[in-house]
């Protein structure tokens, strides 16, 4: 079940790409046109350059997740560091000591 998730997802990823490099590359021949029509502009002219940037960007979004899809798998699993023991300071308030002894009840449950 798995491996046909994984071919739809593959297909569904290329034909995204795939529609938006035409799609764009179609934008991008029509600044052309309007280029070169008499009232043309080097605005339009830019856009020519820009579209098909444009249309190769979801096929290097999808590249780049991919890459660092597969750099993480390969790293290993971060080693959790040990939290230092807090001791309670007796010294000064009351009120103060009874917090202090509480959160170091909290940091204790929460390092087992």
């Amino acid at each position: 079940m798995g491996d046909t998730s994984n071919t739809s997802r593959r297909l569904l990823v290329i034909g995204v790409s795939v529609l938006s490099l035409v799609a764009c590359l179609s934008l991008a021949w029509w600044q052309w046109q309007r280029f070169e029509s008499a009232n043309g502009t080097f605005q339009n002219l830019g856009y020519v350059l820009q579209w098909p940037l444009f249309g190769l960007a979801p096929a290097y979004m999808f590249w780049r997740m991919r890459k660092l899809r597969d750099r993480e798998a390969a790293e290993p699993a971060p080693t959790p560091t040990p939290r230092p023991k807090l001791i309670p300071d007796d010294d000064g308030d009351d009120e103060l000591v009874a917090y202090n002894r509480y959160l170091a009840a909290l940091n204790d449950q929460e390092n087992r």
